[in-house]
């Protein structure tokens, strides 16, 4: 059966890495974007991380500008402005596509493991899978989903 740990990723750099890395670990896995609405969810993200982070707890982070362009050109940039505005420490990935025919294959899995509410494709930024230690999706949340109003169900992974 296959896993998140099964897939491998982008790193900010261009290197490629293996989830792997995080096997069995709880995830929360996130297409994110600086320059929208729901930014301000990065200190929340970024709370839950520094809370957690100890018990094995890891939220990825992959900036996504396929909706309405809210997304720096540049990777530096935007990591950057994440570090700087909202003291982000977890992981950040190369921008990639999550819906479409450029889709990347990891977000194709977790929409397949939990489809949304009409459909399986991502409506926007900072939609967020919770993956359990075994690699699955146990819940998908919606961009309006502020990241301390899941806590409890982080707290069931751990």
């Amino acid at each position: 059966m296959q896993t998140v740990y099964d897939f491998n990723v982008t790193t900010t750099k261009g290197d490629i890495k293996s989830l792997r890395e995080y096997e069995s670990k709880p995830l929360l896995i996130v297409n994110t974007a600086s320059k929208c609405g729901f930014t301000p969810q990065f200190k929340g993200l970024q709370e839950l991380y520094e809370k957690y982070a100890e018990k094995g707890f890891t939220i990825l982070g992959f900036p996504c500008d396929q909706f309405n362009n809210q997304e720096f050109e540049n990777i530096e940039e935007t990591t950057e402005f994440c570090q700087i505005n909202f003291g982000v420490t977890f992981p950040l990935f190369a921008k990639i596509d999550v819906n479409g025919d450029k889709a990347d294959p990891l977000f194709t899995f977790l929409k397949e493991q939990k489809k949304g509410v009409l459909s399986k494709n991502i409506k926007w930024n900072f939609t967020k899978f919770l993956v359990n230690r075994e690699g699955m999706v146990v819940e998908r949340y919606a961009p309006t989903t502020k990241p301390e109003s899941i806590e409890e169900d982080i707290l069931k992974v751990l």
